[in-house]
Order: structure tokens, then C-alpha cells, then sequence
């Protein structure tokens, strides 16, 4: 999977929207949730750990670690 990942910033009620080359694919409220909707995209294999250090994953406002209030 060589696509663009772009996380948004962590809405007010909590969770972060996750697009794929530009389509939505949910909310993720956890790195788990992320990691899960990315392995379900293609990066079957990936761990957390690999989802939180990977460059393909473009965080606005907040990294790997702030989703939300």
C-alpha cells in the first residue's frame, strides 16, 4: 500500500477522521481502531507499533497519541 493516509485532528466529541488517497474510511478513537482500518486498506501485518512510526501516515494536529478530549 503506497497511499496517502492523513489523520485528522481530534474532533471536539473525540476521535480522529481517517482518508485513504481521499476516501473516508471512519473514525478512529484509539491507534488500535487506526491500525485496524489500515490492515482492513491493505497493511495486513501491521502492527500498532508500525502504524504510529510509519511515514506514509500524514497527523494533522496531534500525533499518534491524541485522539481527543
Amino acid at each position: 500500500m503506497a497511499a496517502r493516509v492523513i489523520v485528522d485532528p481530534p474532533s471536539e466529541s473525540g476521535g480522529r477522521r481517517v482518508r485513504v488517497d481521499g476516501q473516508t474510511l471512519g473514525t478512529a478513537y484509539s491507534l488500535h481502531d487506526l491500525t485496524v482500518f489500515l490492515q482492513h486498506a491493505g497493511l495486513e501485518g501491521w502492527d500498532e507499533l508500525d502504524v504510529a512510526g510509519s511515514d506514509l501516515i500524514e497527523w494533522r494536529g496531534g500525533g499518534a497519541d491524541d485522539w481527543g478530549p
